[in-house]
């Protein structure tokens, strides 16, 4: 199974409730924390809604 590396990049500050519960879902707390994840639909679409606060890397 493919894994991707999730790391937030920009603050949440100002941002939507959806984008902050989907960032704390994602395990992202803080600027600079990096999760890895199993790659699934629901993560994609996930990724989809905050591609501009995090930074995704395949490993």
């Amino acid at each position: 199974m493919k894994k991707v590396r999730v790391t937030q990049t920009r603050s949440n500050i100002r941002k939507s409730d959806k984008q902050k519960a989907t960032l704390v879902a994602l395990g992202l707390r803080r600027v600079g924390m990096t999760r890895e994840h199993a790659v699934t639909p629901q993560l994609e679409g996930m990724l989809k809604k905050v591609n501009f606060l995090v930074k995704v890397e395949a490993i």
